[in-house]
């Protein structure tokens, strides 16, 4: 169904209050934040103002390089455009989630990692007859996902959703932003029309967009009844590694011909079940789970920088509860237990 006159509620103070409320989630400290809220109402009426006429122009996007390990370019956006993101979302986010299947589980409501753990978990047991039986998992992950993102396929899908000319502009505005700043010329910005921003709420929100004709084709052309996907990772279970080899075949067609996108050829393979998957950041085998050596690298960094007086105790307590809410769904109480005496122990000293 089309949904047209959106933008009024998007741009309404109640909208952008609450939207402000989210995007300062977590972030209360930063000074980005402090300063916008040492005149809130002022900032957010000039926000909402500058919506209202149609004049507001994102900020130039912050970009940085992340290593931990994999080297990322991350591209942060100004606080007051991650109030419109929020806003935008808010709003657009029921129209378009009644249509993604049930298990595309990145970035929702109800979701996330440990959704996905357990319907994994769930999926395995179905499909070996409770371990009793060789069954198959094609695991793949989509090559330079954000980054191979087609623009104009990307909004060709939201205009089928959204009729309203208001909020097509506005998400226009948002999702060419992203590569606009960081083009040298307009030359080349119209010759690739490719990329979205890793760090962006909007980009984790239309990443799932772009890839519901995907996960629609899994589903209901190819009938894989034991499909679960994770932004840009995915697996299929079967007993049949024939079948899940031509699925695989079927998969990179699809994706080239409509979405212009590839599978990753190094980590997008048929193996048994029997084998250690590696998904949503833990080594699965049948009965246990541990956390892949890169999870447990980041913690140990925090404990390191620590160390080093580099980072506060609250940092350091605040790091290692959002790590071992995520740790503790793995076979991992020995090693959690371990991590909170070195930080113990460098509080003590």
């Amino acid at each position: 169904m089309l949904e047209g006159n959106l933008y009024n509620k998007i741009i309404s103070l109640e909208n952008l209050i609450l939207a402000w409320k989210k995007a300062r989630k977590g972030k209360t400290k930063k000074f980005y934040v402090i300063g916008f809220e040492n005149d809130l109402f002022l900032n957010l009426m000039q926000l909402h103002e500058e919506l209202k006429s149609r004049a507001y122009v994102p900020k130039p996007l912050e970009t940085f390089v992340l290593r931990d390990p994999k080297t990322r370019k991350i591209s942060k956006s100004d606080f007051r455009d991650r109030i419109v993101h929020h806003a935008l979302v808010n709003v657009i986010e029921l129209i378009f989630d009644k249509s993604f299947i049930n298990d595309s589980c990145a970035n929702r409501k109800g979701k996330g990692t440990l959704y996905a753990l357990k319907r994994f978990e769930r999926f395995q047991r179905k499909v070996t007859k409770n371990f009793t039986k060789e069954a198959f998992c094609l695991k793949a992950d989509i090559k330079h996902y954000f980054k191979e993102i087609d623009r104009g396929i990307l909004l060709g899908m939201i205009e089928e959703k959204i009729e309203d000319k208001k909020t097509l502009l506005l998400i226009r505005k948002i999702v060419e932003n992203s590569v606009q700043r960081e083009r040298e010329t307009a030359k080349d910005f119209d010759k690739n029309s490719s990329g979205m921003p890793l760090g962006n709420l909007t980009s984790q929100f239309f990443a799932n967009v772009y890839l519901n004709k995907f996960d629609q084709f899994v589903k209901h052309r190819l009938k894989a009844k034991f499909y679960i996907r994770y932004v840009d990772d995915f697996l299929i279970l079967h007993e049949d590694r024939k079948l899940l080899e031509h699925w695989k075949s079927q998969i990179e067609k699809f994706l080239d011909n409509k979405l212009r996108l590839e599978l990753h050829k190094d980590k997008s393979k048929v193996v048994s079940l029997s084998n250690v998957i590696d998904f949503v950041g833990f080594r699965n085998f049948y009965h246990f789970k541990i956390l892949r050596k890169r999870n447990l690298r980041k913690i140990l960094r925090k404990i390191e920088n620590f160390r080093k007086r580099e980072i506060s105790r609250e940092k350091i307590i605040e790091s290692f509860q959002s790590w071992n809410a995520y740790a503790k769904w793995g076979n991992t109480l020995k090693l959690r237990r371990d991590i909170l005496k070195r930080i113990y122990r460098l509080k003590k000293s």
